[in-house]
């Protein structure tokens, strides 16, 4: 898989896509993830890339040219699966979208900033508009950065047990169940018996029986 990642502060994006998950899978050849400065693709003297909105609203607003130039650019070497535009009102980022994303070969994630971007990008470049939340943040490109890790963890040798993200809450629509490890008792505070007894069948049990608990209790919107 390769992601693309197009911001106005790359900078930001240095931490989290070099470390733990991301940058083993990285080093394992499982996943390459580029930042492109879109400043770089500007043809402005002082490197700008936002102007002034139509219509006197206040704020500024990424252009349409240097976008063009950077989505136009990485069109020519490779397909793309899609090019995403992180947006507060765009569909709400999920593991169903996380697990889609993931059999991907190639995505391009947009970054907003400022105001927003020009309008006829996002109807004649961008192909899917993603939200992290009903929020607003500085940029994207910590949206960006939470897609890339949900994304890439689901890649098969991304992390070492496989099973494990395929049991991370939100997978069957069930909120995780409790997880405990030694020692059995700490302050006298013990860790149920069952997961103490070797039964594989009666612990399945129990883990289902707490998930469907536990989002009943808070998350009753995802039954």
């Amino acid at each position: 898989m390769r992601i693309d990642i197009i911001t106005v502060l790359p900078e930001i994006l240095d931490s989290p896509l070099h470390h733990s998950i991301l940058k083993r899978a990285q080093e394992k050849g499982l996943v390459e993830i580029y930042l492109h400065n879109l400043r770089d693709y500007s043809l402005d003297k002082h490197r700008r890339v936002d102007d002034y909105p139509f219509g006197g609203q206040a704020g500024m607003v990424l252009q349409c040219e240097p976008v063009d130039r950077v989505i136009s650019f990485l069109k020519t070497q490779r397909d793309y699966d899609e090019v995403i535009y992180t947006s507060p009102d765009g569909e709400t980022f999920n593991q169903k979208i996380a697990n889609q994303l993931s059999l991907s070969q190639n995505l391009i994630i947009l970054c907003g900033h400022y105001k927003g971007i020009d309008y006829r990008i996002r109807e004649h470049l961008v192909t899917r508009e993603i939200s992290v939340g009903d929020y607003v943040l500085t940029g994207g490109e910590l949206a960006a950065a939470i897609m890339s890790d949900a994304i890439v963890r689901l890649i098969p040798g991304a992390i070492g047990d496989e099973q494990s993200a395929l049991s991370d809450s939100f997978q069957d629509n069930l909120l995780a169940p409790p997880v405990y490890t030694r020692p059995s008792g700490y302050k006298g505070w013990l860790v149920p018996d069952v997961l103490l007894s070797g039964h594989e069948a009666k612990i399945r049990d129990w883990e289902l029986q707490q998930s469907m608990e536990r989002t009943q209790l808070l998350r009753p919107d995802l039954l």
